[in-house]
């Protein structure tokens, strides 16, 4: 006899599995709007059928997997006790990235960036110098899309990674995303068993900590299919945060791959402020490790980090800022007040957080990298949808039932905003997805969404609502 809960068990799980279902056939399926083609001889991995489909319909299966998504991973986080056993959800999630590794990245270009700049560092080029424009006849730094006149903006750990791949894939743009694809598994993979094991106390907590990273739709989409760098930065801090050994190199690292994940460094320092010898050894090992990087990779590399913290993304609130005064004021990018603005916002978003966080007790490492990076994403200028992956990452280390409302929305309107990322072979037609969705609607829900998060942390740090990690 079929009861109700096994109903509801079954929609929630067809959602979610038809959402990742949507996900693969998407690289599958092969070139397209959503999917860069990836210049190379056929055998080589990743394969896809090469159908060549219509680039209304990846996106339309985008939206449907995002909508799907989203709704099986609320609701499923609001019921986590009622999930299968959380070692079904980790071998899952770890079988679908591994299937992803050998099918196209999906959703933007960014994979054919790390590609041309990979293939720098072996043709003795500087990646932090020189630009995909000034070597148009190489046969792998000539396929990129967009960035053609952009250098590096990644941190030299990355750098390093995206050099091996290009060792290996030599000429083949196909063979080197392939390389970093395994690499990106590896990191997804790795992050899963990490937060497999730092809930192990708890059946309960687990399947939470798997649905949020493991088998979250979302991040499958974004993180998983998508290749992004974040991957790699996000298993580095998570490893710290759980394994305790090496924890300064592990953080040092994971900054060397990209600078805004040093804000989670905070965590283990505000643990660790009550022990001056074990926090200067953290911090003495987590920066000499990121100077020994950064000194290898030359003082360019951090020239693009520089110029990335003054940028605007489309979808961001500040983008209503800055039109705002544009219309008020005058012509300009009124870029530096915009900066020192998210700064004051990141402040204030993070004391709520923390505060929120303290009304149970003492304060651990994962809360306050939480509320940091947390404060971080809502309060940037220039945000993208993968990097919500390092809230979720964190998030599945604490519970806070109010947070996974907040960022689930959060991620999910971003993800429809950035339909797709990239930027060629976009059908006609559907200018509208950036000039009415990405550049209007989405920042109107962040700032709701921001003004929603500072007034529950306001109230539970009153109230105490949070409980313990």
């Amino acid at each position: 006899m079929i009861t109700r809960r096994g109903v509801w068990f079954a929609g929630v799980a067809g959602a979610g599995a038809a959402s990742i279902l949507l996900t693969i056939i998407i690289s599958l399926l092969g070139p397209s709007a959503m999917v860069p083609p990836l210049p190379g001889r056929p055998w080589q991995p990743p394969f896809s059928l090469g159908v060549m489909p219509d680039g209304r319909l990846v996106i339309a299966m985008a939206a449907a997997a995002v909508v799907l998504g989203a709704v099986a991973l609320a609701v499923g986080l609001r019921h986590a006790e009622r999930m299968p056993d959380a070692r079904w959800l980790l071998l899952t999630g770890c079988l679908v990235a591994v299937v992803l590794a050998f099918l196209p990245p999906s959703g933007s270009a960014d994979h054919l960036n790390y590609a041309a700049y990979g293939r720098m560092v072996t043709l003795g080029h500087n990646p932090y110098v020189t630009v995909p424009a000034d070597l148009p006849a190489d046969p792998v730094i000539g396929g990129v899309e967009e960035w053609r006149n952009t250098p590096s903006v990644y941190g030299p750990v990355a750098t390093a990674v995206q050099a091996l791949a290009s060792l290996i894939g030599g000429d083949s743009v196909r063979l080197t995303v392939f390389v970093m694809e395994l690499a990106n598994a590896a990191a997804f993979v790795a992050t899963a068993l990490l937060l497999h094991r730092f809930t192990r106390h708890d059946p309960v907590r687990r399947r939470r900590a798997a649905l949020l990273w493991t088998v979250n739709p979302l991040l499958v989409y974004h993180l998983a299919a998508g290749m992004h760098l974040d991957t790699l930065a996000i298993a580095f801090v998570i490893a710290a945060l759980v394994v305790g050994r090496g924890r300064g190199v592990l953080l040092g690292l994971g900054i060397a791959v990209k600078v805004t994940v040093g804000l989670v460094a905070l965590g283990p320092a505000w643990e660790l402020r009550r022990s001056p010898r074990k926090l200067a050894l953290v911090a003495g090992s987590a920066t000499l490790t990121v100077l020994a990087a950064y000194l290898l990779a030359g003082p360019d590399s951090l020239d693009q980090v520089r110029n990335a913290s003054q940028s605007l993304s489309l979808a961001t609130p500040w983008k209503l800022v800055q039109h705002a005064a544009q219309s008020l004021i005058g012509p300009g990018a009124y870029r530096v007040w915009i900066q020192l603005a998210s700064y004051a916002l990141l402040a204030a978003l993070a004391f709520l957080l923390i505060r929120a966080f303290r009304r149970d007790g003492e304060l651990d490492a994962p809360r306050v990298a939480l509320a940091l990076g947390v404060a971080w994403l809502f309060a940037t200028p220039y945000v993208l949808p993968w990097y919500d992956g390092l809230a979720f990452a964190l998030l599945a280390m604490v519970v806070c039932p109010a947070l996974d409302g907040f960022l689930v929305v959060r991620l999910a309107v971003l993800s429809l905003g950035y339909l797709p990322a990239r930027q060629m072979d976009q059908p006609d037609g559907l200018g509208w997805l950036v000039t009415v969705v990405r550049s209007q609607v989405v920042p109107w829900c962040l700032l709701a969404l921001t003004i929603g998060l500072a007034w529950w942390a306001w109230r539970a740090g009153a109230r105490g609502r949070t409980r313990p990690a």
